[in-house]
């Protein structure tokens, strides 16, 4: 039989196959500006400085309009996904961004209707809604599947991340200022990257609505 040396061989080279060695990285959360207890949203994520990671594009997200708020506050997809905004309230949204991400303005529509939005490029969106200014989201649009949201105790878990170079990005909500990226290698095994500052908190102020203009406190009630 002719094939047998090369299906023993074939075998031979499946037996020799091992996993691509990867790592647990961890982080935590700190506060710089002392005094603060109230932790914000962030996002930790690493980009592999040699070839590309695996992150599909999905259109299985969703960002509800409920109770004048957007369910959930935060959510990070894969660069080319597209989001939904279902309008589950009883009176209008008009849901819109203006910022790095991904700029979009959905119009008015009313309850019960859904509108959707493709992030076709990485980056911060923040987004809000032109009728009710207390209304925010943001999405994080990434190229990279390895990425955490801090937990309830201020700490970054990414599993299963490969071992090599990595450029180490992060974000933290209403802080001063996005942190440069910095060069990190992760090994075989788990890598503790330390502590990550939240940065000085930015003093709160009011978002202009879609034409770059106070909110009318008129239609806010509505």
């Amino acid at each position: 039989m002719k094939t047998l040396p090369y299906a023993i061989c074939l075998w031979g080279m499946l037996l020799t196959v091992r996993p691509v060695p990867a790592a647990e990285v961890t982080a935590r959360l700190v506060q710089s500006d002392k005094g603060k207890e109230h932790m914000p949203p962030a996002v930790l994520w690493l980009k592999p400085l040699q070839g590309k990671a695996d992150f599909p594009p999905s259109s299985n997200f969703t960002l509800l309009q409920k109770n004048k708020m957007f369910h959930p506050h935060l959510l990070v997809v894969p660069v080319g996904s597209t989001v939904s905004f279902p309008n589950a309230d009883p009176f209008f949204h008009n849901v819109f961004s203006m910022f790095d991400g991904r700029r979009f303005d959905l119009g008015l529509y009313e309850a019960g209707s859904t509108r959707t939005v493709s992030f076709t490029r990485e980056g911060i969106s923040y987004i809000f809604c032109n009728i009710h200014p207390d209304m925010s989201a943001v999405v994080l649009s990434l190229v990279t599947p390895y990425y955490a949201i801090a937990d309830s105790s201020n700490a970054f878990h990414i599993a299963d991340v490969p071992d090599g170079d990595y450029e180490l990005h992060t974000w933290v909500e209403g802080r001063r200022g996005e942190k440069p990226p910095r060069r990190v290698r992760i090994s075989q095994g788990s890598t503790n990257l330390g502590d990550i500052e939240t940065g000085q908190r930015e003093e709160p102020q009011d978002h202009l609505n879609k034409f770059g203009k106070p909110y009318d406190a008129s239609h806010s009630s509505y």
